[in-house]
C-alpha cells in the first residue's frame, strides 16, 4: 500500500528502511504541514472523546503528575428508557484541559478511520501489529515519568511542542514478561530537546524516555505513537509449544520419579525446531492473524461501488498455471488465472472505485470484488472509511 505517511517516515529516517527499525533512536521531520494536520488534530480527537462512550483505562486524564479520577470528567447519560452510558463531560475535561493536562486516548486507529488506515499501511510496511495512542497535552502541565515500552515506537509530533529526554538501555531488549523487573534508568541521554510540529522520531524498545510541557507555559502538544510490536525468538518458542502437542510423545505425562523418556523427549524437542523455522513462523502469524472488523456489505442497502483490502498484512498471490490462489487472514481462495489482473488491483491496499476499474482491467473486476467482500479481504468502501484515505492514499486506477 502506498501512503503518504510511510514515505514520509522513510525521507525522515534519511530514507532508511524497514529493516532499521528498532536497531537504533532515529529523529527527523515531515515537511508536508498539510500531511501533518491531515492525520488527526486536537479538536479532531476531542470530538472523538465526545461522541462515544470510552472507559479508562483507553481514555485518561492526568494532572500535575497524577491520575485524574474518572468521577471528575466523565457523566452517566441517561436515556428516556432509564438506560445508562458513561460518556465524557466535555465541560469538565475543558476545565482541566483549561488549567493544565494531559488526555491520553489508546487505540485512536478503533475510532478514527485516517488512524485506522495508516496503522494498516504501517502494517503492511513493517509486517507487524500495529496500534496508535494520542497524547493532548495543555500549557505546562507534566506527562509520564521516565520509563521504557516493551515495543518500538514511531512518534509523530502532530501540534505545538513537548519537550522530551531519551536515554539508552539499562537491559537490551527487554520484554513484558522477563527475567529482570528492569527498573533502574541509565544515566546514557542519547538525546534531549524539543518536538516541534511536524517532528518525528523512533526511539526502540527499551529506551528510557519521557515527555514534558513542564516550564513552558501556555500553549498545547498533541502527539501520536504508533506502537510498533516485533516478533522475537520468546515468540517463536511459545509458537513451537503450540505444534508440539501434534506428536503423542509431547502429550504424554512427565515421569517425576524415574524421568523416563527424557532422551526422547529432547530428540523430538530438537526434530521440531528443525521442522519449523523461524521464518516459517513469521510467515504463519501473518496468514493466520484474524480479519479485521468493517462494515458488511448487504446489497439491500445498495450497490457495491467500490472497495479495499482491508486485512491487516498484505495478502499473498499465488499463480499456479491455470488458477491464482489468494492467501490471506488463514483463508485461500482460488480464482482462474485471468482474475489475476483485477486481483493485483483489487488486493493492492488502494481505495478501487469498480466503475473506473472495469475500464481498465476489465467487466470481471466487479465479480472478483464481489467474491473477495464475501471473504472479508475486501470491504466496501462507505464515506466514513473512504475519508480514511483521502490526501494520504490515491486510489488504485487514478
Amino acid at each position: 500500500m502506498e501512503h503518504q505517511l510511510i514515505n514520509a517516515i522513510e525521507t525522515a529516517f534519511g530514507r532508511k528502511g524497514v529493516d532499521e527499525l528498532g536497531k537504533g533512536f532515529v529523529r527527523g521531520s515531515i515537511d508536508d504541514p498539510a500531511l501533518v494536520s491531515r492525520i488527526l488534530t486536537p479538536n479532531r480527537l476531542l470530538d472523538i472523546a465526545m461522541r462515544r462512550s470510552l472507559n479508562r483505562p483507553q481514555f485518561r486524564c492526568f494532572q500535575k503528575g497524577e491520575e485524574v479520577h474518572p468521577a471528575i470528567y466523565y457523566t452517566d447519560t441517561v436515556s428516556p428508557r432509564g438506560q445508562s452510558i458513561p460518556m465524557v463531560n466535555m465541560r469538565s475535561l475543558g476545565r482541566l484541559l483549561g488549567e493544565g493536562a494531559t488526555l491520553i486516548l489508546d487505540q485512536v486507529n478503533v475510532f478514527d478511520p485516517t488512524m485506522e488506515v495508516a496503522c494498516r499501511a504501517l502494517q503492511w510496511w513493517s509486517h507487524e501489529r500495529v496500534q496508535v495512542n494520542a497524547y493532548l497535552t495543555t500549557n505546562d502541565a507534566s506527562g509520564f515519568p521516565l520509563h521504557w515500552d516493551d515495543h518500538d515506537v514511531v512518534i509523530i509530533q502532530l501540534a505545538g511542542e513537548k519537550e522530551w529526554e531519551v536515554r539508552g538501555t539499562s537491559r537490551e531488549v527487554p520484554m513484558y514478561r522477563d527475567s529482570d523487573p528492569n527498573n533502574t534508568p541509565t544515566e546514557e541521554i542519547v538525546w534531549a530537546g524539543v518536538m516541534k510540529t511536524g517532528d518525528v522520531m523512533h526511539i526502540p524498545r527499551g529506551h528510557w524516555h519521557q515527555a514534558t510541557r513542564n516550564g513552558h507555559g501556555s500553549g498545547k502538544s498533541l502527539h501520536v505513537t504508533f506502537g510498533i510490536t516485533k516478533r522475537t525468538g520468546a515468540s517463536w518458542l511459545a509458537w513451537l509449544g503450540d505444534w508440539c502437542r501434534e506428536h503423542e510423545i509431547f502429550r504424554h505425562d512427565l515421569d517425576r520419579a524415574h524421568g523416563s523418556g527424557t532422551q526422547a523427549l529432547t530428540e523430538a524437542a530438537v526434530r521440531l525446531i528443525g521442522e519449523r523455522s523461524p521464518a516459517d513462523f513469521l510467515a504463519a502469524y501473518e496468514q493466520a492473524t484474524a480479519l479485521p472488523r468493517h462494515v458488511p456489505f448487504l446489497d439491500i442497502l445498495g450497490p457495491l461501488d467500490a472497495v479495499a483490502c482491508t486485512t491487516h498484512f498484505p495478502p499473498q498471490i499465488r499463480e499456479n498455471g491455470e488458477t491464482v490462489d489468494v492467501v490471506a487472514s488463514g483463508k485461500k481462495i482460488t480464482f482462474t488465472a485471468k482474475a489475476m489482473p483485477a486481483l493485483r488491483l483489487l488486493l493492492s491496499g488502494r481505495p478501487v472505485p469498480l466503475e473506473q476499474a472495469a475500464a481498465v482491467v476489465g467487466a470481471e473486476v466487479a465479480e472478483v470484488a464481489e467474491i473477495l467482500v464475501k471473504e472479508e479481504i475486501c470491504a466496501t468502501l462507505t464515506p466514513e472509511s473512504s475519508s480514511g484515505y483521502t490526501d494520504l492514499v490515491t486510489n488504485a486506477v487514478s
